[in-house]
């Protein structure tokens, strides 16, 4: 059964819209991060390490976004062009706004934090001018990020890509990428996310950033409940990530998945969720079962944690399936119900 149904004759496969930074990852490991001097430079942000990932898988891409008018703008819109993706409707900044900077700390292959510079930055420049109807019409699905949602004019953006995508047939898939420090107050927070729920066919997050979701309307007991009240709004699709312990995966005919993961050797506690994200919104597009999808999924998110970048270290198609077939007999999905 096909849960999600695309349009195959658009030009796209996906568009995301919202976050690009730089990110800083440390060389020297395995210490706090002022004691690290030296850093290797890589794209980064949550929307863009997915556009990176399908990219890398194979899909067609493009981008919505604001970069900075400077040697890192150039950079995001060069490192883009050479994995193929459409860099279009990525416009340069004019009032001297900045990519935001992620200097990341690997004390631990199980502990990892990162110090976030997001004064003003480019990305939340992106306004409903740069958003344009015929653009969105090109793909089979949009990506919002929940990031892109924290203040004005990137939020206005997200949401008339939203209600374009809608208006239009596209999939939306609404990656909840909660991010502490680029809100004001928890009930703006729940406001503005479910209004992106209530209008996507799939969403992903943690358990942490589904309760942030659901505050305003009352917080659901547990990972059915959530399910079940996004299944209400119509979505088909619904992924609660649980860390270390996996996720679930719950479809709106009552099915429920458990997704583990590979046993791998942690490098860093990050770029996961953007590996898993791709790779499962790839699977979907190539048309495969739910539960290889997640497969999939979860073989992209332990490769990524196990390597020293983000949008680097996206695998190609191959590498993931080279990389289930290392562990054969090994199941990571289960059906539950």
């Amino acid at each position: 059964m096909a849960f999600i149904e695309f349009d195959n004759s658009k030009e796209l496969d996906v568009i995301p819209i919202g976050r690009v930074a730089i990110d800083f990852n440390p060389t020297d490991m395995n210490m706090p991060l002022w004691e690290s001097s030296n850093f290797n430079k890589y794209v980064g942000g949550s929307p863009a390490n997915i556009a990176v990932g399908l990219a890398r898988l194979g899909a067609k891409c493009g981008f919505i976004a604001k970069v900075s008018d400077d040697q890192f703008g150039t950079y995001v819109i060069k490192y883009f062009e050479n994995d193929g993706i459409d860099v279009s409707h990525i416009t340069r900044c004019v009032n001297g706004e900045k990519l935001g900077l992620t200097f990341t700390e690997i004390l631990s292959p199980t502990q990892s934090s990162i110090l976030m510079y997001r004064d003003g930055v480019a990305d939340l420049q992106v306004s409903v001018d740069d958003v344009d109807e015929d653009y969105i019409k090109k793909a089979k699905a949009v990506v919002i990020s929940g990031t892109a949602l924290c203040c004005s004019p990137s939020r206005e953006a997200a949401l008339k890509t939203l209600f374009l995508a809608k208006k239009n047939g596209l999939v939306v898939i609404f990656d909840i990428d909660y991010r502490s420090y680029t809100w004001k107050n928890f009930d703006e927070i729940s406001l503005y996310y479910s209004i992106a729920a209530k209008n996507s066919d799939i969403i992903l997050g943690s358990r942490e950033e589904f309760d942030l979701t659901e505050a305003l309307e009352g917080k659901c007991a547990n990972d059915e409940e959530s399910a079940a009240r996004w299944f209400g709004y119509g979505n088909k699709i619904v992924i609660i990530k649980h860390g270390k312990e996996g996720s679930y995966a719950y479809l709106n005919d009552g099915s429920i998945y458990k997704v583990g993961t590979h046993p791998v050797k942690l490098l860093k506690g990050f770029g996961g969720g953007d590996g898993y994200a791709s790779a499962f919104i790839y699977s979907l597009l190539q048309g495969k079962p739910i539960d290889k999808a997640l497969e999939f999924a979860t073989a992209s998110a332990s490769m990524l944690v196990s390597a020293h970048s983000c949008s680097a270290a996206m695998p190609s198609a191959q590498a993931v399936q080279e990389f289930i077939d290392s562990f054969p007999g090994m199941e990571v999905v289960t059906k539950i119900k």
